[in-house]
């Protein structure tokens, strides 16, 4: 178990902290980073900086924000930025299922029945392993591990703002690793086909290419996040001492029981559904092509995680004496609305940040540069390996999507990697590897704004920096940690996934 005493306030982190939470509001820190690419964009267009687009081999510039044109498309397109920014849509719906949920108290009562039972030293190493695995579901992680976990940590009397971290530092920062194949596998997976094509138009990378890898990778990050949350962060953060009362672990009544049993039934009655309509080969719930992966359960999680908690935290509600009318729910949908003030207000600058740094080329001129310097090295393997990782992970810095950067930079490193030896599917695992690790600090991830409403939360001065200061401990450890394991993996020459081996020809 972690310590709870507090050690000084003072070091590298705290500095880290001091400084991001001495800045601008983060609404308006993402205000100010949108203007910076403004008038970035413009300078960037007057010195005519351009670039060849490894992949289309066309030229690419920087594209003026401030001209004629861009102005106009930033006045009409303010809006659709807005409402079109992707978690938006997913937190909203999420929170009118969960919102029942909560208010029913089905949330409280089940955290007690488990908390009940679950010894409070195996709380971190079950909320890290529970976060790297969610990822099976899509965002569930973001959406209902992370806040939970500060909840269960503070249940348990510890501080709430450590199990934020914790959780964050599962569900994101250990991105590449899972136990499961999920929907990212064949995503990128076609994407490193298509660009091994450049060199051998027969080659296939399977969905299951770096498996092994990612398997094992998951009690990887579990090890080392437990290592990390011991060792600096929980003693760092030391008790809490906010104003967020905690919920203290009570035994279930027989009443709570019974409405968690009629819940559960709920449950599995939505699980015998999804199953009929998945296993079947032609199931109804499969994808037009027959693929699990993409069918709409996979791709449409948001949707089963709000009629499940909704229709669970009803029949809960009823049961208990929580809910009288079917008016209740509703009003447990308003009030779970009423916590997403300063997450709308946050999202409005963050969404137009993001789109202009898109519309700017910036993040694209700087991705192409990288890997052109790269490619150019010419260096041994283990060091391609490490400065390929360390590229990735500057990379997610400025931009968020993983199958974005890699349908950029995948056609010009497995191309290398080929030629040197080496199969698609060791540079695939190198770049997702990079990709992760800088996750949990780059405020490009799309559920950033989110995270920092989450510690807000618990800590109304909470920002950037409090973040930054809880998460670069992790960020780090499984940057260094995960790069030896992986040179260690290339150096044992042990294969990557089923019938996948290092190398190629």
């Amino acid at each position: 178990m972690e310590q709870i005493t507090s050690k000084p306030k003072k070091g590298f982190f705290n500095f880290i902290e001091k400084t991001g939470n001495g800045l601008p509001h983060p609404a308006l820190l993402f205000g100010i980073f949108a203007v910076s690419t403004l008038l970035l964009s413009a300078i960037g267009s007057l010195f005519g900086w351009q670039s060849i687009n490894p992949v289309t081999g066309e030229q690419v510039e920087i594209v003026n924000l401030l001209s004629r044109q861009n102005v106009h498309r930033i006045i009409l397109e303010m809006v659709d930025n807005y409402t079109g920014f992707a978690p938006l849509g997913i937190v909203m719906v999420a929170l009118l299922g969960l919102g029942v949920a909560e208010t029913s108290g089905l949330i409280k009562a089940a955290i007690n029945a488990m908390l009940v039972k679950t010894p409070v030293k195996y709380i971190t190493v079950m909320v890290l392993f529970t976060g790297v695995i969610s990822k099976v579901a899509g965002d569930l992680g973001y959406l209902l591990i992370i806040p939970l976990s500060g909840v269960i940590f503070h249940s348990v009397g510890r501080n709430p703002i450590l199990g934020l971290s914790v959780a964050f530092a599962g569900v994101s920062g250990g991105f590449a690793a899972n136990l499961l194949i999920c929907s990212l596998d064949p995503l990128l997976a076609g994407l490193s086909t298509e660009a091994a094509h450049i060199i051998d138009p027969d080659y296939y990378v399977l969905p299951t290419a770096n498996y092994y890898f990612s398997a094992v990778s998951t009690f990887f990050i579990v090890g080392v996040g437990m290592l990390v949350t011991a060792k600096w962060v929980a003693p760092r953060l030391g008790n809490y001492t906010g104003d967020v009362e905690h919920e203290p672990i009570q035994q279930t009544t027989p009443l709570e029981k019974k409405g968690l049993k009629r819940a559960g039934y709920v449950f599995l009655i939505w699980l015998a559904l999804i199953a009929i309509g998945l296993f079947p080969q032609n199931g109804f719930l499969r994808a037009e092509n027959g693929s699990i992966l993409h069918s709409p359960v996979l791709e449409g999680i948001i949707t089963f995680l709000f009629l499940i908690m909704a229709s669970a935290g009803a029949v809960y509600g009823f049961t208990v004496g929580r809910f009288k009318k079917p008016e209740d729910i509703i009003k447990g949908m308003n009030d779970s609305f009423k916590t997403l003030s300063t997450y709308l207000v946050l999202v409005f600058f963050a969404a137009q940040f993001v789109a202009w740094f898109r519309w700017s080329n910036l993040g694209l001129m700087l991705a192409i540069n990288g890997a052109t310097a790269l490619q150019n090295a010419n260096v041994g393997l283990i060091p391609l390996v490490i400065l390929f990782v360390t590229f990735a992970a500057f990379l997610n810095l400025f931009m968020g999507s993983a199958s974005a950067k890699w349908a950029l930079i995948g056609p010009v490193f497995i191309p290398i990697f080929m030629l040197l030896g080496y199969s698609p599917e060791l540079s695939q695992v190198v770049y997702r590897v990079g990709d992760s690790v800088t996750n949990i600090i780059t405020p490009m991830m799309s559920f950033f704004a989110l995270i920092i409403v989450y510690y807000q939360k618990y800590d109304k001065n909470a920002g950037i920096g409090t973040i930054m200061a809880c998460m670069l401990p992790y960020s780090i450890a499984f940057f260094i940690g995960w790069t030896i394991l992986l040179v260690s993996w290339i150096l044992l020459g042990l294969p990557l996934g089923p019938g996948v081996v290092l190398y190629y020809g």
